[in-house]
C-alpha cells in the first residue's frame, strides 16, 4: 500500500509539469497579455491631470518608433521596456516558465499583476467561499442521493419509483443558474418573499453575533446557493446509485444470500452496498472538482459570492498570469490528490481490488 501511494505521489510531479507547460504555451499565444492590458490602461488614463498608476515613473511621449504590442505604436520604447520588465516579459518565455516552476516548488506563486497582494493571500481570501459551497453541496448531495437511489432500486417499477424519477428528470432539465435565479425571485426579495439574504457568505454584523447566531447566519446565507448546486448533480448520482444496485441485486451471490435466510436489510447493506458503491465512489473526484470550482462560477456571480471560481474567471479575462497559473496549479493538485484518495477508498470498500500489483 505504501509503495503504491509513493508511486502515485511521484506521478503527480510530471502530470503537473505537463499541464502547466501546455497551458503556459496556450496562454502565451493568446492575444491581449498583461503588457497589452497595461498599455491599454495607460492610454486610457493618460489624460491631463490623470495618473498612470503603477507606471508613474514612465512617460507617454510620442515617439517615432514602432511596437509589436497592440496599441503600443507611438509610445516611448523605454516606457514599453519598463512595462515589460515590471511584468517579467523582458525575459524569454522558456526562462519565465523555468522561474515559475522553481518558485512553485517552493509554494511561491508570486504577486498578482493587477491586485496589490500575493497570489497565496488572494487564494486564501477566496477559499472560505469555495470550501463552503463545495463541502456542503457535496455532502448534502451524497446524503440524499444515495439513500434515494437505493430506495428506488428496491421499489423499481413502483409508483414511488415513477414519481421520484419524474421529479428528478424535471429538476435535471432546469439549468442550475436558472434555478438559482428562480430562488432569488421567489425567496430572496425578488418579487415575492424575502426569507433569505441575497448576497455574501455572512451578514455585516457577523462578528457581533453569538456562536449560535453565527452558525445560523452562515447556513442561512448558504441555503439558496447550496440548493442551487445540489439540484445539478442530484439526478445523476441518484440514478447511478439506483442502476448500480439493480445490477448487483440480480447477481448470484445475492440470490444465495437470500436463500440462506438473511433478512433483506442485511442483504442490501451487508452484501450489495459494498459492490454497488464502487461506481458511486468513482464519481467523487469529478463531483468535488465540479462543485468546488467550475460548477460554482455562475452561482458565485448570481449570489454575489467572491470565491475561487469567480477569481479564476476574472484573472483569465484580465490576463493576470500569476493568479491564473497559481489557481490552475492548486486545482490540478487538488484533483490528482482527490483521485488518489478515491482509489484508496476503492481498496477499502472492496479488498479484491489491488492497485498495488499494477504496473506503471
Amino acid at each position: 500500500m505504501l509503495a503504491y501511494i509513493l508511486r502515485r505521489v511521484l506521478f503527480i510531479i510530471p502530470t503537473l509539469f505537463g499541464i502547466l507547460l501546455i497551458n503556459f504555451v496556450i496562454i502565451q499565444a493568446a492575444p491581449g497579455g498583461p503588457v497589452d492590458q497595461a498599455i491599454a490602461r495607460l492610454e486610457g488614463l493618460n489624460t491631463p491631470g490623470g495618473s498612470t498608476g503603477q507606471i508613474s515613473e514612465g512617460s507617454a511621449e510620442i515617439a517615432g518608433g514602432s511596437s509589436h504590442y497592440r496599441g503600443g505604436q507611438g509610445l516611448d520604447p523605454e516606457l514599453i521596456a519598463q512595462i515589460e520588465q515590471q511584468y517579467g516579459f523582458d525575459k524569454p518565455a522558456p526562462l519565465r516558465f523555468w522561474l515559475m516552476l522553481k518558485n512553485y516548488a517552493q509554494l511561491d506563486f508570486g504577486e498578482s499583476f493587477f491586485r496589490d497582494t500575493t497570489v497565496t493571500d488572494l487564494i486564501l481570501e477566496k477559499m472560505p467561499v469555495s470550501i463552503s459551497l463545495g463541502l456542503w453541496s457535496t455532502l448534502i448531495l451524497y446524503v440524499i442521493s444515495i439513500p434515494l437511489g437505493i430506495a428506488k432500486a428496491v421499489r423499481h417499477g413502483s409508483r414511488f419509483d415513477v414519481w421520484t424519477s419524474s421529479a428528478i428528470v424535471i429538476g435535471y432539465a432546469i439549468p442550475a443558474f436558472l434555478f438559482g435565479i428562480l430562488l432569488i425571485v421567489f425567496f430572496a426579495g425578488g418579487s415575492y418573499f424575502q426569507w433569505f439574504p441575497l448576497r455574501g457568505l455572512t451578514s455585516p454584523d457577523f462578528d457581533q453575533l453569538s456562536l449560535g447566531g453565527k452558525i445560523i447566519d452562515y447556513f442561512w446565507h448558504l441555503a439558496l446557493p447550496v440548493t442551487t448546486l445540489v439540484i445539478g448533480g442530484f439526478a445523476t448520482l441518484t440514478l447511478l446509485t439506483k442502476n448500480s444496485f439493480l445490477d448487483e441485486i440480480n447477481k448470484q451471490y445475492v440470490i444465495t444470500a437470500r436463500a440462506k435466510g438473511l433478512i433483506e436489510r442485511r442483504v442490501l447493506y451487508g452484501h450489495v452496498f459494498r459492490n454497488a458503491m464502487l461506481l458511486v465512489i468513482a464519481g467523487i473526484p469529478a463531483a468535488l472538482l465540479g462543485v468546488f470550482f467550475s460548477g460554482s462560477l455562475l452561482i458565485e456571480v448570481i449570489f454575489s459570492l467572491d470565491g475561487l471560481g469567480l477569481l479564476s474567471f476574472e484573472s483569465i479575462m484580465n490576463r493576470d498570469y500569476p493568479v491564473v497559473f497559481g489557481t490552475l496549479f492548486l486545482f490540478t493538485l487538488f484533483g490528482l490528490l482527490t483521485k488518489l484518495i478515491s482509489d484508496l477508498t476503492y481498496m477499502l470498500v472492496d479488498p479484491r481490488i489491488d492497485f498495488e500489483s499494477r504496473d506503471y
